[in-house]
């Protein structure tokens, strides 16, 4: 079977104005996408607690392996990280400072919303363990979190009532 001859120029053109809007809406889907791109590895980066005498601690359950209650992220002088967050935004690093017992294992969550939606899920051992020193920091791609919605975090750790001081890097996704 041959291939079919359009009757006209005019359908001949048609065709082509098609596939050229194809193409546009493939340009367009990559230049977004390439944007994105941009911004996750060229942003303005800001953190919380956002000066030197502020901390924001988390804590674990009384009981081993036992995940605390969910709590609204604050620094040491009742700061809120959801009040930080004007647009919509995501946490690219977390850093742990210190914590209050070595050589066990923690495991947290953020979420946002009453609903707590999951960002992101974060397990360590920090201490004497030739695994990783106290002071680690780790690159996430947590998923964006809207404004006007309450952060919160959850922890268990396999020692009982233990914490951790950590600082949060996030930016805004436009």
């Amino acid at each position: 079977m041959g291939r079919v001859i359009p009757h006209s120029v005019d359908t001949q053109l048609e065709e082509i104005e098609d596939k050229v809007d194809i193409v546009d809406a493939v340009v367009d889907i990559v230049e977004e996408d390439t944007d994105m791109l941009y911004l996750e590895h060229a942003h303005i980066t800001y953190i919380f607690p956002e000066n030197t005498n502020e901390t924001v601690t988390f804590a674990a359950h009384a009981s081993a392996n036992t995940w605390s209650n969910w709590a609204e992220i604050v620094d040491n002088n009742a700061v809120t990280l959801s009040s930080k967050i004007t647009a919509d935004a995501h946490l690219t690093t977390m850093l742990i400072e210190s914590i209050s017992i070595k050589d066990k294992v923690f495991l947290f969550e953020v979420a946002y919303s009453d609903a707590k939606t999951i960002t992101s899920r974060y397990r360590f051992i920090a201490g004497d363990t030739p695994k990783l020193p106290a002071i680690q920091a780790w690159r996430i791609r947590a998923a964006h979190m809207p404004p006007g919605e309450k952060i919160y975090y959850r922890m268990k750790c396999s020692s009982g009532g233990a914490t951790c001081e950590l600082h949060f890097r996030y930016h805004y996704c436009d």
